[in-house]
Formats: C-alpha cells, structure tokens, sequence
C-alpha cells in the first residue's frame, strides 16, 4: 500500500507492507503530474514500514528511472535498511538528482525544503 500526499513542491510517499505494481503506478502518475505543473519533484519517500515488493516494482522503478532521470531535483529516501541505502547508492548514476538516506523524517524534510 502506498500514500501519498503532496505539500508545495514536496511529494511524500508512505509505503506500508507489501509494495505492489499497483502502488508503483499510482506513485507514477503522481510524480508525472508533479512535473508537468510545478517542473523537477522534490520526493521524501518513506520505506521504514515497507515489509515487501513484487519483482515487476524493481523492473518498473529501473524503467520509470531511466525514462525520467531529469525530472528530479531532490530525493531523500527514509529507511535504516542497509540494503536499501545501497540502492539509493546505485541510483545515483541513473537519475539526475540530489539523492540522500535518512533515518526520520524530520531530516528528510528538512533537506528536501532546503
């Protein structure tokens, strides 16, 4: 399940337990119609509750990454997972953007609004 919500410029991304395809696409689209009415995103995507996902995500993400690297200004992902840090590490070379991990949320916005 994802939530989403969106404050000025800043889109907020919760995942909470399994993050499906359905989730992915509806963060899609929320994230192209960000960029079509304010310009590059400014993302805080929380994955301290995300307990799962399906393998299309991880394909889906590459892809949607890819296609849109310079629509991103500044991304700060929220976890204490190593593994994902690693990730957020790795996506560096493929999007154009500021990227940061966080532990609160409080960090990360505080970033992101910077």
């Amino acid at each position: 399940m994802i939530n989403i919500t969106v404050d000025k410029n800043i889109l907020h991304a919760t995942v909470l337990g399994e993050f499906t395809i359905a989730d992915f696409k509806e963060f899609e689209n929320n994230i192209l119609y960000d960029v079509k009415f304010q310009g590059k995103v400014n993302l805080v995507i929380d994955l301290r509750d995300m307990l799962d996902f399906t393998i299309d995500v991880v394909w889906e993400e590459i892809r949607f990454s890819r296609e849109h690297a310079h629509e991103f200004n500044k991304v700060a992902i929220i976890t204490t997972e190593a593994w994902l840090t690693w990730s957020a590490w790795i996506n560096r070379f493929f999007v154009d953007a500021e990227i940061q991990v966080f532990e609160t949320i409080e960090f990360a916005d505080a970033w992101v609004a910077s």
